[in-house]
């Protein structure tokens, strides 16, 4: 069993109290400029091999949030013509909360020897030190997908296939105190390997 620690004064109490924040309790303060780009240097510091940098950072600022809005709920249209008014009204709230968003682009490399697996796993790696670092600047974070995570509509707002949207992040300040959640026991997930 790990003893998690309540403050921020180790690394490993730091890693140890990290929670995901819901994105609609996150409210501001957000991050401001210089501590976005201590974030998003800090989630370019993730394994990649090959020094591909296999990911992107897209960053939506709050004046464009109502733009994105409609980029989601145009494309869930076109897919579901017959869309009701409320999961229209629930699109449009993914794409306001939160102070910060930052959408995640998995961006691997065809051309390249490295496998397209390793590649995506260094987007996801590069995700997780980004909530690592907001988390450590004070923020809470969440990493959400859903329905516009796999549209080839949104993504297209911002990029191009073979480009995926590996998550929209959201940063802020949590509204509400982050409970601990249920953790794997580690002795279903852990085990020594014998030849």
């Amino acid at each position: 069993m790990i003893t998690m620690l309540n403050d921020r004064s180790t690394p490993l109490s730091l890693l140890a109290t990290r929670r995901s924040g819901k994105p609609r309790d996150l409210i501001a303060p957000g991050p401001d400029a210089d501590q976005l780009t201590q974030i998003l240097g800090i989630a370019a510091r993730t394994p990649d091999h090959g020094k591909l940098a296999p990911w992107r950072f897209v960053i939506v600022q709050s004046g464009q949030r109502e733009a994105l809005a409609r980029v989601i709920t145009d494309a869930y249209r076109v897919e579901r013509p017959q869309a009701a008014r409320l999961e229209i009204e629930a699109l449009e709230q993914f794409a306001t909360q939160a102070p910060t968003l930052i959408i995640v682009l998995s961006s691997p490399k065809p051309e390249s020897h490295i496998p397209i697996w390793e590649q995506e796993l260094s987007a996801g790696a590069a995700g997780m030190n980004l909530l690592h670092a907001a988390h450590a600047l004070g923020f809470a974070g969440g990493w959400l997908t859903g329905w516009a995570a796999y549209s080839d509509n949104v993504r297209d707002a911002f990029g191009a296939a073979p480009e995926r949207i590996a998550g929209f992040i959201f940063l802020g300040t949590s509204a509400k105190q982050l409970e601990e959640r249920p953790r794997p026991d580690l002795g279903k997930i852990v085990s020594n390997w014998c030849a």
